[in-house]
C-alpha cells in the first residue's frame, strides 16, 4: 500500500505573505521556512476554563506535555478557517460552523528545538471557541496519534503554570504576544456592566437626534400609493447590507433586539448597534464596542458524539474584535495574495466579474478535504481553486425577489413616467444583477418623489474597493433648490478642461451633471454612523464614460448638520476676526461642488503601459479615501475658478475657505479609518503644512488668504495625477504620511470635545414611520 504523500505547506515571506511556492512539511521545518498554522482555543463561559489537550507522546515536537485545545498547520491551498474547523474536527471530533471562530490575534513563534533539527517560524491565526458550559469529556472523540488526552483548567491557573515555565506545558510567553489571549478573557468577563453602560451611553450622545417630517403635500395621489411599497422595499435592502458587512450580522441584530428590553445595558447595547449596524463603532476607528459574550446563543446536538442527558453545545456566535477588512464580501480568512493569484489564473471575463461592483467571492465548502499537490518539485506554483464567484442576485435572491416584487408595485400605482421606469427597471436589475439600464433610468429621474435604490458605494469593501453595498434614499424633491444649483452642472466641461493637471489626462467628453435636491424623508442600507448629505452616482465607469453621473442633495440633512454641528465647530475653533465667515451658503454650495467633482478627473485610465483601465481597480482599498479628497480640495478650486468667472458671488472667496477648514473638524472626528475622514486629515495637514491653515497661541485657526489658493491647487495636482497614472504605491504614500491625526488636530479636536458638540446626527424619521405603521 503507497504511503500517503507528505502534507504541503505554503511558504511565506518574512512578513507574513504568501510567496506562491509550497513545500513538504518536513522541509519547511528543516529549513526554517516561515509558513502559518492555527491555535483553536475553547472556552467555557460559565466557569471560565479553557480546555487543554495533551499532546501525543509520538509528536515531533513538545511530546506529551499540555497545550493548545486544537491547532495545526495549515496545508498549501487552504484557508485559515477551514484548516481551524478540520483541525478540531480532526482532533477532538467536534464540528463546528465557522460563526463558532472567533479570530482573536495572529502569533509568529519563531523557535528551534530537537537539537536544533526542527526550526518553527509559523504565524498562528489564534482562534477562540466560546461556548456557555462544558463540553462533557465523553463527548470528546480524540485522534490518538495527536492526542492523548483532554482537561478543562481554569484560566488564571494555566496562566501561572506558563509564567512558571511548567515543564508539563507546551512554552508561551505571556508576557509577549500571546499574553493576549488571557487579556482579552478577563476584560471580557470582567468588566463593570455600570462602566460600560456610561461608555456605551456618551457614544450614544455623540448623535444629536433630528426629527425629519418633509412636506408630502407636492406628491401626486399615485406617487403616494407608490411610497409605501418603496418604504416597504427600502426596509428589505437594510436586510442585505446586515448581511454584507459580516455574516453573522443579522443574526446579532436579532438577538440585541429581541433582548433590548431585558435591563437598561441591554437596551444600551441595541441602540448604538442600530446606529453603526454592526459591533464595530464608525466614530471610534470601526473598534468593537461589543464582544462576543454579547452575542446570540446556538445550541448544536449533533457536533459531537452523543452523550446522555446532555443536549450538546451551545456557544456564543463569534466575531472579531477588529472589523473584518473585506466585509462579507470575501471568505474571512482570505488574503489579497491569495485572491490575486486566484484571479489572474481566471478567463478574462471571469476576472471582470470577480473584480466588479455586484459579485460575492466565497469558498467551497470549507469542510471538504482539500487537493494538495502531488508534484515533487519543492517551488512548485499553487494557486487555490477553492474560490469561486457568486452574483448579487443569486448570494441575495430571496430578499431581492421581494424588494424587487415591492418595486413592481410600486411602478404600478406611480403616475410619474420616468419614477414608474426607474422602479420596474431596477426590479428587473435586482433579477438579472445587470444594473446599467436602472442606472440610466436613475439618472433621468424627474419626479417630486425622488428614490435612490440598489448597490452603489464601495466603501465597505476595506480589501479592494470592488464591491458595492445596498442602499436606498427616499426623499421630496425641491423644485427651488434645485433650479439653483443648476448652474454647478453646465460648467462641468470647462472645469475639466481648466483641471490642474497635464492637459494629456484630460477628458473632452464631460456630460453635464443633473442635480437634484431633495428633502429626505428616509433612508436604509449603507447609512450606518455618520450621515451622507449628498451623493454622486453611479460609479459604474462604463456610465460615467459615457453620460456622466447625477448628484442628490439632501438639504435637510445638510441644514441639521450646519445648526447642530459645524456652528459650535466654528465658535470653538475659529479665531473671532474670521468666524462669521463661516455660513450656510459657503458650506452648501461647496458640498454641491464636491459632488460635481467627482464627475470630473480621471477614471477610466490609460495606464504608462498602455493597458486600459479604472482609477478603482488600480488604487483598490485607497481608492475611496483619495476619490473623496479629490472631491473636495478640486471642490475649493472650482468655486474659486467660478467666482473668477464671475459665475459665483466674490463673497465667497473668502467664506468658502473658512467654511471648510471648520468642516475639516467636522469630517476627521468620523475616524481615520472612515474614508471622508482620512481625505479630510489629509487635506488639512497638506494645507497647514503649506502655511493656508494656521495655528495661533491660542489654540483656535485662521485662514492665510495670501496661501490657501496655491496650497489648494498643489494638491489638487497631486491628487489628480496620482489617478490619471494609476499609482497605487503614491496614492498610498500620499495617505500614509498625511491622513493621520497631527497635533494641531489634536488641538481642535479635544477643544470640540471639551464643548460637547455632537459629532454627527442621528435621524428619526417621523412621516415614514407613521406611513409604515399604518400600512404594515
Amino acid at each position: 500500500m503507497a504511503a500517503e504523500p507528505e502534507e504541503r505547506l505554503d511558504v511565506l515571506t518574512a512578513a507574513g505573505e504568501k510567496t506562491g511556492a509550497s513545500k513538504p512539511r518536513s522541509e519547511v521545518h528543516r529549513d526554517g521556512d516561515y509558513h502559518r498554522a492555527v491555535h483553536v482555543w475553547i472556552y467555557c463561559e460559565s466557569t471560565g476554563e479553557l480546555l487543554l489537550q495533551r499532546r501525543a507522546d509520538c509528536k515531533d515536537s513538545w511530546p506529551g506535555q499540555w497545550d493548545i485545545s486544537s491547532a495545526g498547520h495549515i496545508s498549501a491551498g487552504d484557508s485559515s478557517l477551514s484548516s481551524a474547523q478540520r483541525e478540531l474536527h480532526e482532533e477532538l471530533g467536534i464540528k463546528l460552523p465557522v460563526d463558532a471562530f472567533e479570530l482573536i490575534f495572529i502569533f509568529l513563534q519563531e523557535c528551534v528545538i530537537n537539537n536544533g533539527t526542527y526550526t518553527n517560524n509559523e504565524y498562528n491565526d489564534v482562534y477562540l471557541v466560546t461556548t456557555l458550559t462544558p463540553i462533557p469529556l465523553e463527548a470528546f472523540t480524540l485522534q490518538e496519534s495527536e492526542v492523548s488526552a483532554v482537561r478543562y483548567m481554569p484560566c488564571d491557573e494555566y496562566k501561572s503554570c506558563l509564567e512558571n515555565a511548567s515543564g508539563e506545558y507546551v512554552p508561551y510567553d505571556v508576557n509577549g504576544t500571546y499574553g493576549q489571549l488571557f487579556n482579552i478573557i478577563e476584560k471580557r468577563y470582567k468588566d463593570n456592566i455600570k462602566s460600560r453602560s456610561l461608555t456605551l451611553q456618551k457614544k450614544i450622545n455623540r448623535y444629536a437626534p433630528i426629527h425629519l417630517e418633509p412636506e408630502l403635500t407636492t406628491l401626486s395621489k399615485g406617487d403616494r400609493e407608490a411610497l409605501g411599497y418603496i418604504l416597504k422595499a427600502s426596509k428589505v435592502i437594510d436586510d442585505i447590507f446586515y448581511e454584507q458587512v459580516w455574516n453573522s450580522n443579522r443574526m446579532l441584530r436579532d438577538w440585541l433586539k429581541a433582548h433590548a428590553d431585558s435591563s437598561s445595558f441591554d437596551k444600551l447595547k441595541w441602540s448604538y448597534y442600530s446606529t453603526n449596524k454592526s459591533p464595530w463603532s464608525c466614530l471610534d476607528e470601526n473598534k468593537a464596542f461589543l464582544s462576543t459574550a454579547d452575542s446570540a446563543e446556538k445550541l448544536l446536538t449533533d457536533a459531537t458524539k452523543s452523550v446522555p442527558g446532555w443536549k450538546g453545545i451551545e456557544y456564543r456566535v463569534a466575531f472579531p474584535l477588529d472589523k473584518p477588512p473585506g466585509a462579507n464580501f470575501y471568505p474571512p480568512d482570505m488574503d489579497k495574495k491569495e485572491f490575486e493569484l486566484w484571479k489572474n489564473g481566471l478567463p478574462e471575463k471571469e476576472q471582470k466579474d470577480a473584480t466588479g461592483f455586484f459579485t460575492v467571492i466565497k469558498r467551497h465548502d470549507a469542510l471538504l478535504p482539500s487537493i494538495l499537490a502531488q508534484s515533487d518539485g519543492s517551488n512548485e506554483n499553487k494557486t487555490s481553486d477553492d474560490l469561486f464567484i457568486v452574483p448579487y442576485s443569486k448570494e441575495y435572491k430571496s430578499s431581492l425577489e421581494k424588494a424587487a416584487e415591492l418595486l413592481h408595485k410600486a411602478s404600478e400605482c406611480s403616475d410619474s413616467p420616468s419614477l414608474k421606469n426607474l422602479l420596474r427597471t431596477k426590479a428587473n436589475a435586482f433579477l438579472s444583477n445587470d444594473y446599467y439600464e436602472s442606472d440610466i433610468a436613475w439618472m433621468e429621474l424627474d419626479s417630486n418623489l425622488d428614490v435612490t435604490i440598489g448597490p452603489y458605494e464601495t466603501y465597505e469593501d476595506g480589501l479592494f474597493s470592488y464591491k458595492a453595498t445596498f442602499e436606498a434614499f427616499v426623499g421630496v424633491r425641491d423644485d427651488i433648490a434645485t433650479s439653483q444649483v443648476k448652474l454647478f452642472g453646465d460648467q462641468l466641461q470647462d472645469l475639466e478642461k481648466h483641471l490642474p493637471m497635464d492637459n494629456v489626462y484630460k477628458s473632452d467628453n464631460v456630460s453635464a451633471a443633473p442635480i437634484r435636491v431633495i428633502n429626505l424623508l428616509y433612508n436604509s442600507g449603507d447609512v450606518k454612523g455618520p450621515q451622507t448629505i449628498a451623493f454622486n452616482l453611479p460609479n459604474d465607469e462604463r456610465i460615467v464614460s459615457e453620460r456622466g453621473t447625477s448628484m442628490v442633495m439632501l438639504k435637510n440633512i445638510s441644514e441639521a448638520k450646519f445648526q447642530h454641528i459645524l456652528k459650535p465647530i466654528a465658535n470653538a475653533c475659529i479665531r473671532e476676526e474670521q468666524e462669521d465667515y463661516v455660513d450656510f451658503e459657503p458650506y452648501y454650495t461647496h458640498i454641491v461642488c464636491h459632488e460635481c467633482c467627482h464627475g470630473i478627473g480621471p477614471h477610466s485610465i490609460t495606464l504608462p503601459s498602455g493597458k486600459k483601465s479604472t482609477v478603482r481597480l488600480e488604487l483598490q482599498e485607497f481608492h475611496s479615501a483619495l476619490e473623496e479628497a479629490k472631491a473636495d480640495i478640486v471642490g475649493l478650486w472650482a468655486l474659486n475658478f467660478l467666482i473668477k468667472k464671475g459665475l459665483l458671488p466674490k463673497s465667497l472667496s473668502k467664506s468658502m475657505y473658512v467654511s471648510f477648514l471648520a468642516g475639516c473638524f467636522r469630517s476627521i472626528r468620523f475616524g481615520l479609518e472612515e474614508s471622508h475622514g482620512k481625505g479630510q486629515a489629509l487635506q488639512f495637514n497638506w494645507l497647514y503644512e503649506k502655511g493656508a491653515f494656521v495655528l495661533h497661541s491660542d489654540g483656535k485657526f485662521s485662514v492665510d488668504f495670501t496661501k490657501v489658493e496655491d496650497a489648494v491647487e498643489s494638491l489638487s495636482r497631486e491628487i489628480l495625477t496620482i489617478q490619471a497614472n494609476g499609482d497605487k504605491p503614491s496614492a498610498q504614500s500620499l495617505l500614509q504620511s498625511r491622513a493621520n491625526l497631527t497635533e494641531p488636530l489634536r488641538v481642535a479636536l479635544d477643544k470640540i470635545e471639551h464643548m460637547q458638540v455632537p459629532v454627527d446626527i442621528a435621524p428619526i424619521f417621523v412621516t415614514a414611520n407613521k406611513l409604515l405603521a399604518n400600512d404594515p
